[in-house]
């Protein structure tokens, strides 16, 4: 019997495991986790259109300078962007001079060193330099933040699944947890609402987010270029120039994208006639 059976005993074992494994993943995956508020108040990001979407998205460079003022007069007191230098702001429209006197009016001085002494001293910026933290480091940062540290924004549109409708919406997505309701109507439980130092916001993933609303009332900031600041726009604003700093050659990568198409649809084609040319009229 051994000797009959016996090389059918490694294939059933191992069909056995199979089995169990698929059983396993199956019953998983119809096992469902306990309902929290988290899971029935937490919403996903509001779509958001931005010139830049999409294989041929192009920058709009109004809407970029847009986003930089509201980053500069209202971001920029709390969160750095050690990426980006002042000098790359030229890529969005800023002309030279203007790319100086940002730079040199920045509120932030860089660190530097007195010639002199020796001595760590702090200096105006220049268009070389990369647009500086608004505190000397992280233990000062969350001094000032309730030990939250306020996160870099350099790459935050990448950073955060969602992207930029991520960010737009939850700058936007502020609530009060005492009158708000879900779809289905239901009141925020006391146990979910924030504690001191938090905010509500279904945005984010548990609810109750530790930066207070930023953009707090339509004109904040007056654009020069006359567009209506409301909330909404600030947030547009904002999350476009935040795709940008994440991602500035972005332009490059389509337009580098379409000649490869191009390319190879005409490569494609040449290589279809030649075929044609070369094996017409000849049997396999």
């Amino acid at each position: 019997m051994l000797r009959l059976f016996g090389p059918l005993i490694a294939p059933i074992v191992g069909l056995g495991f199979i089995a169990a494994l698929i059983l396993a993943i199956i019953t998983a995956s119809y096992e469902s986790e306990p309902a929290t508020a988290a899971h029935e108040f937490h919403l996903h990001p509001k779509p958001l259109h931005l010139a830049s979407d999409g294989m041929l998205g192009k920058f709009d460079r109004q809407q970029l300078q847009r986003g930089f003022q509201v980053y500069k007069e209202v971001c920029s007191a709390c969160h750095s962007a050690r990426l980006v230098a002042f000098r790359d702001l030229s890529e969005i429209g800023f002309t030279v001079p203007e790319v100086k006197a940002i730079a040199k009016n920045w509120a932030t001085e860089v660190p530097s060193v007195n010639p002199e002494t020796g001595e760590p001293a702090t200096r105006k910026a220049l268009p070389s330099d990369y647009i500086p933290s608004p505190y000397a480091n992280e233990t000062a940062a969350r001094a000032a933040n309730n030990n939250a540290l306020p996160p870099d924004l350099s790459l935050i549109t990448k950073a955060r699944e969602g992207g930029a409708p991520y960010v737009h919406s939850l700058l936007t997505g502020y609530r009060d947890p005492n009158t708000y309701r879900n779809e289905k109507g239901e009141a925020l439980p006391a146990d979910a609402k924030p504690s001191a130092n938090l905010h509500f916001n279904p945005y984010y993933a548990n609810l109750n987010f530790a930066m207070p609303p930023p953009l707090v009332a339509d004109g904040q900031v007056s654009y020069a270029d006359g567009t209506k600041a409301s909330v909404d726009q600030m947030a547009q604003d904002v999350s476009a120039f935040l795709v940008w700093t994440a991602e500035p050659k972005l332009e490059n990568r389509h337009r580098t994208g379409v000649a490869v198409v191009i390319f190879l649809l005409i490569a494609t084609t040449l290589a279809y006639f030649s075929y044609q040319n070369i094996w017409a009229g000849r049997k396999h």
